[in-house]
């Protein structure tokens, strides 16, 4: 094995933790911190032409207002059914049907509520964590296999121990960051 195999190795576990990273990225955009962000809806979906579809994909949305985000239905016969799929989400929100578009008010948030969500912040980023510690696992035990088949010399797997520890070290710092970051917009520190 050359030195490229490890480097393979390396980054075929970089690139698990980068999809782990952005999967927990996804996660936390989805959750209210109390100002309007289109990305709020990203889990609504709408009952249309026989499917069920993102609301994204119905409906141009915008955020002319810190609490407001306006939902322009592409096909206005569809206003009411995007309107019920809103209120149906289960997110809070209590859309406005003005015959062309929906105002969407972003109500405050409650600190009870504030404290509910950053539980979930802190369970997608652990779920996270754990992720990216499972690849590192699965990297280490490829690298011990190669030691075990007498593929890699024990300097080696130890070289390639520390590194595929340093890359799991960035990544739970990554993750770190993601989740201070959507606790200080949720708890206003």
């Amino acid at each position: 094995m050359d030195a490229n195999d490890l480097k393979t190795l390396y980054a075929q576990a970089e690139q698990k933790m980068s999809a782990t990273l952005e999967h927990v990225r996804h996660e936390l955009a989805g959750i209210r911190t109390g100002r309007a962000s289109v990305s709020i809806l990203d889990s609504v979906t709408v009952e249309a032409y026989g499917s069920q579809m993102p609301l994204n994909q119905l409906a141009g949305l915008s955020v002319p207002e810190p609490t407001l985000i306006v939902a322009q239905p592409f096909d206005p016969s569809l206003m009411g059914t995007i309107e019920k799929a809103i209120r149906a989400a289960n997110l809070g929100l209590n859309p406005a049907n003005d015959g062309k578009t929906l105002r969407i008010p972003v109500p405050p948030l409650t600190d009870e509520r504030r404290k509910e969500l950053s539980k979930l912040v802190h369970r997608f980023a652990e779920e996270g964590r754990n992720g990216v510690r499972k690849v590192r696992r699965d990297a280490n035990d490829r690298l011990k296999k190669l030691l075990r088949d007498h593929v890699l010399s024990e300097d080696d797997e130890r070289r390639g121990l520390d590194e595929v520890q340093r890359i799991t070290d960035l990544y739970i710092k990554h993750i770190d960051d993601v989740q201070q970051k959507k606790d200080a917009d949720l708890l206003g520190k």
